[in-house]
């Protein structure tokens, strides 16, 4: 099990350097890729991957993403019609789905899709290649913190009904190392930022948000899980599951991260 997860952890690993490194239409079409992986993860739990309304749903991921390349901002009016077509489809295709499943299927395009875009759009602001890593030091630097300092002073539970594992020192403690590492980021690459005055403390702040909400994001696809009577998404990453057992946390993190550096600008 062990090796397993730790075979999985480096392809991740070296999978995210690559694309977000690289950049452009890589990381784009990647993100892409990921989102169409994770939005049938996602259906398969109501059994809705295969379906018209699965379908639909894969199609306006595209299209949404298409969007985003060409820069059309109009993506309200692509969510509308996306929304105009689902309620289309459940009426003609009534009683076979019901309403929970139906807005499962937009759930999932903006849960997933739509979320997961702001990597991209992260990673093309003014000094994106090095501020697009504080999605990742908000998710997997607080995750990688919480289970160090759980497993070693863990004692008070935290939601055990949503994630028996979890603990309240672990929680702390994943705030705490996320903005620490949040910190050293912004002390190494310090001269990258000269339009902000104390970039240290800005990214320690910024890491120590996010990981808050990836602890949310993690404890939200954990209750999706346990609501569909499932252990994991999948079992495309070895030890880990599927993609959205192990990008769950970004999910959430990367429009915080987004929304965060546009505003103090």
């Amino acid at each position: 099990m062990f090796k397993d997860r730790l075979i999985g952890s480096i392809f991740v690993l070296l999978f995210t350097i690559t694309f977000v490194v690289i950049g452009g239409e890589v990381l784009f079409f990647g993100l892409l890729v990921i989102s169409l992986i994770g939005m049938m993860e996602l259906y398969r739990t109501l059994k809705l991957n295969k379906t018209s309304f699965g379908i639909l749903g894969y199609v306006a991921a595209i299209a949404y993403y298409l969007f985003i390349y060409f820069n059309v901002n109009n993506h309200l009016f692509l969510l509308i019609i996306f929304l105009l077509l689902t309620m289309f489809a459940y009426v003609i295709t009534f009683p076979k789905y019901n309403i929970e499943q139906v807005s499962f299927v937009f759930i999932g395009l903006f849960y997933v899709a739509v979320m997961l875009s702001f990597i991209y759009r992260v990673r093309i602001l003014d000094g994106g290649a090095y501020l697009v890593w504080l999605i990742f030091i908000g998710a997997w630097g607080s995750d990688t913190s919480a289970y160090c300092v759980g497993s070693l002073i863990g004692k008070r539970k935290f939601l055990p009904r949503l994630s028996p594992k979890k603990s309240l020192e672990g929680c702390i403690g994943g705030i705490v190392g996320a903005a620490l590492i949040g910190f050293v980021f912004g002390l190494i690459f310090e001269n990258e930022f000269a339009y902000f005055s104390n970039p240290k403390l800005l990214f320690a702040i910024i890491s120590a948000c996010a990981s808050v909400i990836s602890q949310l994001g993690d404890l939200a696809a954990s209750a999706i899980k346990r609501n569909n009577n499932i252990k994991d998404y999948g079992k495309l990453i070895p030890g880990h599951g599927g993609v959205l057992d192990r990008f769950d946390s970004i999910i959430f993190v990367a429009p915080v991260v987004y929304y965060f550096i546009i505003y103090i600008r």
